[in-house]
């Protein structure tokens, strides 16, 4: 097992160090012990292969949109076999993504409608600037 400063576990895990130390008090990363020639609890923490299998972990269910706390359970479910509970909060996830999803089409959608109005006429109020300003375009 290779083993490695909160430096190294930041670079293999693309994050920087004060990101360990949030999760970590967080409760999302473990704190190792201080270690050193002269003994435990003096030094340096030394993080292992483990460590950067759980940042990994984190940092892509991070980018899949789930919140810390669900991170902290899909965690917890990691050391089990409780693939209903992981199921459901995957479904949860995918139910917010398609919201985003279909405010974000919406969002498009009024933006394409308001670009090609202003488009086509040359005079008066911008629609853009105005429905931005609560105005009727």
């Amino acid at each position: 097992m290779k083993v490695r400063t909160i430096a190294g576990l930041a670079r293999e895990g693309g994050v920087g160090v004060e990101t360990i130390r949030f999760y970590q008090r967080r409760g999302l990363m473990p704190k190792p012990e201080r270690w050193s020639s002269s003994g435990v609890g003096e030094g340096i923490r030394r993080y292992g292969d483990e460590d950067v299998r759980r940042l990994k972990f984190i940092r892509s269910a991070q980018t899949a949109g789930f919140t810390l706390e669900q991170i902290r359970e899909l965690l917890s479910l990691d050391a089990g076999e409780d693939r209903e509970r992981a199921r459901a909060l995957a479904a949860e996830r995918l139910e917010a993504l398609d919201r985003t999803i279909a405010d974000l089409e919406q969002a498009r959608a009024g933006l394409r409608r308001l670009a090609g109005a202003c488009a086509s006429k040359d005079t008066g109020p911008c629609p853009i600037i105005a429905a931005f300003q609560g105005e009727a375009a």
